[in-house]
C-alpha cells in the first residue's frame, strides 16, 4: 500500500524543541487524516537541527465514502433557525432531513453523504494547515513574511506513493513555498539537493549526504565514539543523558573529539568545571578512574569531518574552555576571601518575596525550625541551626551569581574552606534536595533537619499569603517542595505530626490563621501524597480512606488529625494487603451494603444512626453473633491501632466477615426494616456498629469497589 513522506526543512531548530515538534507534526497530520476516515499501518518520525520528517505507510488511495449526521433544531422551531441549519448542512428543505425523538421531543437530523476524497488531495490541505497552526513554543517572522515558524522555513517535501503532492504555503503576499521532492544534505560537507520519493531513499540519500536523520542513532554514535576516545587513554566518560540528547540535536553528522585543558584548573571544585562545560560549551566531562576525580580532558562534538582529524577544532574548543575556567577560578579565589558567616548579613539586601521579606528573614525562620526538628530526626540541634543560618549565604557569592545551579553545592565548599563542621557543610549542600523525582533524598540527620525546615517554611509561607498553585501554574514550585517533603519523611521513616508542626511554624507569619493555613496546606500535601503513591502503584482511594482518619490516635486542638505521613502510608499498605484477600473483599462488600441501608434510612428518618444496640431486643441468633463479633473485633482492632499494628487490626476485622454475611444474607439473614420500630432502630444500630468498627482503621466509604 502507498506511503507518504513529509519533510519540513528550515534553519537550525533549538535542540530542546525538536522531539516535541516531530511528535506534534505526527499528531496533527494523523489526527486530520483519521478525522477524514483515512487509516494507516505505521508511522515514523525523524528530527534534527534543520528538519522535521514524518513518514506514514499502509495508506489507502482515497478516504472511504462516509455519512455525516448533524443534529438540527426542534420540529416546529422558528423558520430563521431552520434556514440557518439547512444552509450550514447544504440542504434545500427540511424534507431532506430525518426526524428523530429524544426525551425533549422531535428534532431534525441532516444525514449528509460525503464521498471519499483521494489521500493526496487531503494531504494538500492538511500540510499547509499544519504549517500555519504549528504549536511552536516560540516562533518568528522573517523579512516581510507573515508565516510564523521557529526559524526561516526553506522547503517542504511531500510525496504520496512516490509522486509529489502539489500545494503552496504562503510566506507573504508575494512569496510562496511550493511542495516538492527535494531536500538537502549536510550544510558544509554535502549541501547539494537530493531527490527523494519514499522513506527508504530519504534515509539512504541523506546518510550518503552526511546527515544522520535518526536522532537515536546520533545519540548512540556520540556515546559510543566518546567512550572509545576515553578508553583509548585509560579514562572514563562522565555520562549525561540530558546533555547527550541536547548535543545530538545540535549536529547532523556527529564527530566526537577529545580536547585538553591545563591541569591547574583541577583545583577548582569539579562541579564548577562540569557546569561550565555542560551549560556554556556543551562538552562532556572525563573522569580518571585511578584517582576517581576529573581528568584534564573533555569531549566536544563537531559537526564536520575535518581534514586534520579534528585537531584544530579540539584545540580551539580547548582555548575557549580555558577562558571559561579562568573566570570560574577567579570567582572561586575571590569568594574564598570572605567567610560564609560574613555573608549572612548580605542576605538582608536580597528579597525573597515582597510579602515574605528578605532571604535573611527566611533564614531566621528556617534556623529556628531546624533546631525544633533536629531531635525528631536524630540531629544535633546546634549543628542543624548553624547549617540553616549558613545555607543561603552562598547566594551572595560571585560563583553562584554566575552559575545559579551551583547554589548549595558551592556553599558546602566554602563552608569546608572556612573550617565548618563536615555535617554542617553537607547540610548546606543537601538542603535543596530533592528537587526532582530522580534526585537522592538527604539521609544525614543534620541535612534532613535543614531540608525539612526549608521546605516546610516555603510551603507555610506561601500558603500564609495565599499564593497557591492554580491549575498548571506553580511559579514557586510548591508542588515540587511538597513532593520533596513527602519523600524526605517517608524514605527516612520520620515521625512528624504535620498539622501540629505547620500550626507551630505558621505562628511566625502574620496576617493569617495558622490553624486554617495548616489544614489547607496539609490537604495539599495529602493530594501530592496521593500522586506519589499512585505513581508507585498504590490506589488513590485507599489514601483517601486513611487520610480522613485520625492517623495519630489523638486530636490536635481544633483539628481533624495531625497527618503523620509515615503512619498514613503504613495504614495504606495494610489496607491494600487486607483488601487483596477474600475476607477483605467480602467484608468491604458487606460494609457497602450496611452503609447503603444506613444512608437510605438515615435520609428517611432525617437523623444519623448512632449508639450501641440493645441486646435485650435481639430475637435472632445472627444478631447476637454479630454483636459479639463486633465487640471483640473492635476492642482488638483499637488496641492494635494504638500499637500501630495495622496488619493486626485488619486481621481482627477480618473475623467480622462471617457474622456480617449471615446478618445480611438475603435469604437466611435478618430483616433490618422490621415492622416493630424499636427492633428496626436496634438493627440499624448494629449496622452502624459495623460501620464504626471498620472505621477504626480507615473510612471504608471512600474505598472504591
Amino acid at each position: 500500500m502507498p506511503e507518504t513522506l513529509i519533510e519540513l526543512f528550515c534553519e537550525e531548530i533549538p535542540a530542546r524543541m525538536q522531539k516535541r515538534a516531530a511528535e506534534d507534526l505526527q499528531r496533527m497530520v494523523t489526527d486530520a487524516l483519521v478525522d477524514a476516515g483515512v487509516t494507516y499501518e505505521w508511522a515514523r518520525i525523524h528530527y534534527g537541527p534543520r528538519r522535521l520528517m514524518l513518514a506514514l505507510g499502509g495508506l489507502p488511495g482515497a478516504a472511504p465514502d462516509r455519512k455525516e449526521e448533524r443534529k438540527g433544531p426542534r420540529v416546529g422551531a422558528p423558520e430563521k433557525a431552520l434556514d440557518g441549519f439547512l444552509k450550514s448542512a447544504g440542504l434545500a428543505s427540511v424534507d431532506e432531513c430525518e426526524q428523530r425523538e429524544d426525551k425533549k421531543g422531535a428534532f431534525y437530523v441532516a444525514v449528509i453523504d460525503k464521498p471519499g476524497r483521494p489521500v493526496p488531495e487531503l494531504l494538500a490541505e492538511i500540510i499547509p494547515d499544519t504549517v500555519k497552526k504549528f504549536p511552536w513554543p516560540k516562533s518568528m517572522r522573517w523579512g516581510a513574511g507573515t508565516l510564523r515558524w521557529v526559524r526561516p522555513l526553506h522547503s517542504i517535501v511531500c510525496t504520496f506513493d512516490g509522486e509529489v503532492v502539489p500545494f503552496e504555503v504562503a510566506l507573504n503576499n508575494d512569496t510562496v513555498i511550493t511542495s516538492g521532492n527535494v531536500t538537502y544534505g549536510h550544510r558544509f560537507m554535502a549541501p547539494d539537493a537530493i531527490t527523494v520519493s519514499r522513506l527508504e531513499d530519504y534515509e539512504v540519500g541523506l546518510d550518503r549526504a552526511k546527515v544522520m536523520v535518526d536522532a537515536e542513532i546520533r545519540m548512540q554514535t556520540i556515546l559510543h565514539e566518546a567512550k572509545t576516545l576515553c578508553e583509548a587513554q585509560g579514562l572514563e566518560l562522565v555520562e549525561d543523558e540530558a546533555l547527550l540528547e541536547e548535543v545530538a540535536g545540535l549536529v547532523e553528522w556527529p564527530v566526537p573529539l577529545m580536547g585538553a585543558f591545563d591541569e591547574s584548573f583541577l583545583d577548582v571544585p569539579p562541579e564548577v568545571l562540569t557546569s561550565t562545560m555542560r551549560s556554556n560549551q556543551k562538552y562532556f566531562a572525563v573522569r580518571d578512574p585511578k584517582s576517581g576525580g576529573m581528568a584534564a580532558k573533555f569531549i566536544c562534538v563537531a559537526n564536520v569531518e575535518a581534514e586534520d582529524g579534528g585537531t584544530a577544532i579540539a584545540d580551539g574548543n580547548g582555548r575557549v574552555l580555558r577562558a571559561r575556567f579562568s573566570d570560574a577560578r577567579f570567582f572561586w579565589d575571590e569568594d574564598k576571601k570572605r567567610t560564609l558567616e560574613s555573608r549572612v548579613d548580605d542576605l538582608k539586601k536580597v528579597v525573597f518575596h515582597a510579602k515574605l521579606g528578605t532571604v535573611h528573614d527566611k533564614m531566621e525562620r528556617v534556623a529556628k525550625l531546624a533546631r525544633e526538628l533536629a531531635p525528631k530526626v536524630g540531629a544535633d540541634p546546634d549543628k542543624a541551626e548553624r547549617a540553616a543560618r549558613l545555607a543561603k549565604a552562598d547566594l551572595t557569592t560571585g560563583m553562584v551569581y554566575e552559575f545559579p545551579d551551583l547554589q548549595g553545592i558551592m556553599g558546602r565548599y566554602y563552608a569546608l574552606a572556612d573550617g565548618e563542621d563536615a555535617e554542617v557543610a553537607d547540610a548546606i549542600r543537601d538542603h535543596y534536595a530533592p528537587q526532582g523525582p530522580d534526585d537522592d533524598v538527604p539521609t544525614a540527620p543534620v541535612s534532613v533537619a535543614v531540608a525539612l525546615a526549608d521546605k516546610l517554611d516555603i510551603l507555610t509561607g506561601f500558603w500564609a499569603i495565599d499564593e497557591k498553585p492554580t491549575g498548571s501554574k506553580d511559579p514557586y514550585a510548591l508542588r515540587r517542595a511538597a513532593l520533596g517533603l513527602i519523600r524526605i519523611i517517608l524514605e527516612n521513616e520520620i515521625r512528624i505530626e504535620l498539622v501540629t508542626q505547620l500550626i507551630s511554624h505558621g505562628d511566625r507569619f502574620e496576617g493569617h490563621d495558622p490553624a486554617v493555613t495548616a489544614f489547607a496546606l496539609a490537604d495539599f500535601v495529602g493530594d501530592r501524597l496521593k500522586v506519589s503513591l499512585r505513581d508507585a502503584g498504590k490506589r488513590h482511594d485507599l489514601v483517601d480512606a486513611v487520610w480522613s482518619m485520625d492517623s495519630t490516635h489523638g486530636q490536635v486542638p481544633g483539628a481533624a488529625n495531625a497527618r503523620d505521613l509515615l503512619l498514613i502510608v503504613q495504614r495504606v499498605n495494610a489496607l491494600s494487603d487486607f483488601l487483596a484477600t477474600d475476607d477483605g473483599a467480602n467484608l468491604l462488600a458487606g460494609y457497602k451494603r450496611a452503609a447503603n441501608i444506613l444512608r437510605i434510612e438515615e435520609k428517611k428518618d432525617g437523623a444519623p444512626v448512632s449508639g450501641t444496640a440493645n441486646t435485650e431486643l435481639f430475637s435472632e441468633k445472627a444478631e447476637s453473633d454479630l454483636y459479639a463479633a463486633i465487640d471483640a473485633a473492635t476492642g482488638i482492632a483499637r488496641e492494635a491501632v494504638a500499637k500501630e499494628d495495622f496488619a493486626g487490626a485488619m486481621a481482627a476485622l477480618a473475623k467480622l466477615r462471617g457474622p456480617v454475611d449471615l446478618f445480611l444474607d438475603t435469604e437466611t439473614g435478618v430483616r433490618v426494616n422490621d415492622d416493630d420500630p424499636k427492633i428496626r432502630a436496634n438493627r440499624l444500630k448494629l449496622l452502624a456498629q459495623i460501620r464504626d468498627a471498620l472505621h477504626t482503621v480507615a473510612d471504608f466509604s471512600k474505598v472504591e469497589g
